[in-house]
């Protein structure tokens, strides 16, 4: 059996500190980032190829075209940084249509994970210096860019952006630009409100999605010590408006007590923490949150019926 990945006290601490202040309001919710160890990546990696799981098949037939467009803005020897790289995939598409990309930097909270999807990628682009950069980006961070002064072209794929509230998002991006300077910035954003395809993609996608969201509670039961019976719970999606968004909970079957730490969480059947949001916003929404945190919104595109739109933004 292999050992299981040690993380750091002050990590440990954080983390327990977070889980205990989350799970002791009402509603009980718990950060999103804590999905994304190394077990949580590898099951939404197999989550992106499910047919239920719309956004990366829209995503990727939109981006060849998006990035050749956007290859011919940025100009050669450019420096790509990627937030929430994960497995680094969609970022060959960007750095194939490139110019001679001279450096590229992956900014992701799962260093592990991280690592191993740099490994992979970097005998495939033996020119392009690249940097693996464990971080956690909801927080104020600095970048490792070259002093060279050349183009620097920001990449946030796929739908996490709406994973923030807007509040949140606007003060990322906010953060984004601080950090990254004189740029582009490619971000995608999900506009999708079609209740049908929502229910299929975070309900469904083969039972993955519920195994990605219920290894927030092994994690805490493996790391902090606690004792989550997983049957106990299970995963619930929710459609909420005002602003629109799909909420992603666990719910208890059954009344349940939980130890965290140094306290005892009581559960009542039908009580909920929940584990995730993914906020959807039309093309008008993104630029008008882009432009309320200081970025020029340059261009965007939609793909085919409109399920998936990626923002070209200007610092």
């Amino acid at each position: 059996m292999a050992a299981a990945p040690q993380i750091a006290d002050t990590d440990r601490a954080e983390f327990l500190r977070d889980a205990l202040a989350g799970l002791q309001t009402r509603p009980r919710t718990l950060p999103g980032k804590y999905l994304w160890d190394e077990a949580g990546s590898e099951l939404f990696d197999r989550i992106c190829h499910t047919a239920d799981y719309y956004p990366t098949g829209r995503e990727i037939a939109l981006l060849p075209g998006v990035a050749l467009e956007v290859a011919a803005r940025i100009g050669p020897s450019a420096t790509v940084v990627e937030f929430g790289s994960g497995a680094s995939r969609k970022i060959r598409t960007l750095l194939d249509a490139l110019d001679r990309p001279a450096a590229y930097i992956a900014v992701d909270i799962s260093g592990d994970y991280l690592a191993e999807a740099i490994r992979r990628l970097a005998p495939d682009y033996p020119q392009v210096a690249m940097q693996a950069v464990c971080a956690d980006y909801s927080k104020p961070f600095r970048l490792p860019l070259p002093r060279s002064g050349g183009p620097v072209l920001a990449f946030f794929p796929g739908t996490s952006i709406g994973n923030f509230t807007p509040d949140e998002a606007g003060a990322f991006l906010a953060r984004a630009r601080e950090a990254l300077g004189s740029c582009l910035f490619l971000i995608g954003a999900d506009p999708t409100i079609e209740r049908g395809a929502l229910q299929a993609a975070y309900g469904g996608a083969d039972g993955l999605m519920a195994a990605f969201h219920r290894n927030i509670l092994e994690r805490m039961n493996r790391e902090l010590g606690a004792d989550f019976d997983l049957d106990a719970f299970r995963h619930e999606v929710r459609l909420c408006e005002h602003p629109f968004r799909v909420e992603a909970h666990l719910t208890a079957t059954t009344p349940t007590s939980v130890r965290l730490g140094p306290t005892r969480i009581d559960f009542a059947a039908g009580d909920s923490i929940r584990t995730d949001t993914s906020h959807k916003y039309t093309p008008a929404a993104f630029a008008l949150l882009a432009a309320g945190s200081g970025w020029n919104p340059e261009t965007h595109w939609l793909g085919t019926g409109g399920g998936f739109s990626l923002h070209l933004l200007r610092s």
